[in-house]
């Protein structure tokens, strides 16, 4: 047995309660890992509250968590890695536990922390998924809202990297930071729209919305186009003939070992803005829902 953040109900976060837990054995092409790191997604926030039961009963008990970061210590067939490896990776099952089983695990370097390497796999992921979608490239103006958030962080990175000219809307507090990272950031909020325009006058080629702020009207007017705007976080996409890009079988899995080489050797960063005990991982969630945070929090099992 081992030690778990489970829920056998919908609610607050009040809900997740420490448990004993069989430790899980690793199907094909899985590994088992004593899990070093656990991210806290936006994501699991919403299936604990019930947000995400219309997609289907939740098998209670659940153990939440999408990403981790452990060492082997038990290998499926076909696994991509040996007993005592050092690896990441979306977890099977959950990652708010003491063991969990990766799918496609990725090798951590040495010098990537433990923190960081489980805050990479989902926001990396869904940043890479969006800019292949859009297709934005080099010579080309996209605008990033939510920019101060994990998501929008990786993605003003990756987009200026190609050459992208990248404009951000981000909290006040945010405006330094995502600046630095190679945006030309702008405060969000009324007259958003025309502090954007001010700061891209050669117009706007494509829109990430990673916010889910209700910016998608002025974003399609921006581009003219709504095909050319992208949303992970307003449900109304459809209202205004955009798409919402929630993943499916488009995980962009294949861009995570660059992101991890990237983020070793430091041209790639990913704030970490707290860590808890794997107890604690109420509070985490609390946390976040009342945006006291300014990047990832985990939790360490």
């Amino acid at each position: 047995m081992s030690k778990a953040i489970t829920i056998s109900e919908y609610g607050a976060p009040e809900v997740l309660r420490l448990s004993e837990v069989t430790v899980p054995e690793p199907g094909p092409g899985q590994v088992r890992i004593r899990t070093r790191a656990a991210s806290v997604n936006p994501l699991d926030m919403k299936i604990r509250s019930g947000l995400m039961a219309g997609a289907g009963p939740a098998p209670f008990p659940v153990i939440l968590g999408l990403d981790a970061a452990g060492v082997v210590d038990a290998v499926g067939e076909g696994a991509d890695a040996a007993v005592g490896d050092e690896v990441l990776g979306a977890t099977a099952g959950g990652g708010y536990s003491e063991y969990a089983l990766l799918e496609r695990p990725v090798a951590k370097p040495a010098a990537l922390s433990w923190e960081v390497a489980a805050s990479l796999v989902t926001v990396g992921r869904t940043a890479s998924r969006v800019l292949g979608q859009l297709g934005v490239g080099e010579g080309q103006t996209l605008l990033v809202h939510g920019a101060g958030g994990s998501v929008g962080v990786i993605a003003v990175q990756l987009a200026a990297a190609r050459g992208v000219t990248v404009i951000a809307t981000a909290g006040e507090h945010d405006i330094e930071r995502v600046t630095a990272l190679g945006a030309t950031a702008v405060r969000y909020g009324d007259g958003w729209v025309q502090r954007v325009e001010a700061a891209a006058p050669q117009g706007v080629d494509f829109v990430f919305d990673a916010s889910g702020a209700g910016v998608l009207a002025d974003s399609v007017a921006l581009t003219g186009d709504s095909a050319h705007v992208i949303t992970i976080a307003d449900m109304s996409a459809a209202q205004h003939g955009v798409r919402f890009s929630a993943g499916g079988a488009d995980q962009a899995e294949d861009a995570l070992p660059q992101l991890v080489r990237s983020a070793a050797a430091g041209t790639l960063t990913l704030p970490v803005w707290r860590t808890y005990p794997l107890e604690q991982a109420a509070t985490a969630h609390a946390d976040l829902e009342a945006h006291r945070n300014r990047g990832k929090a985990v939790l360490l099992p």
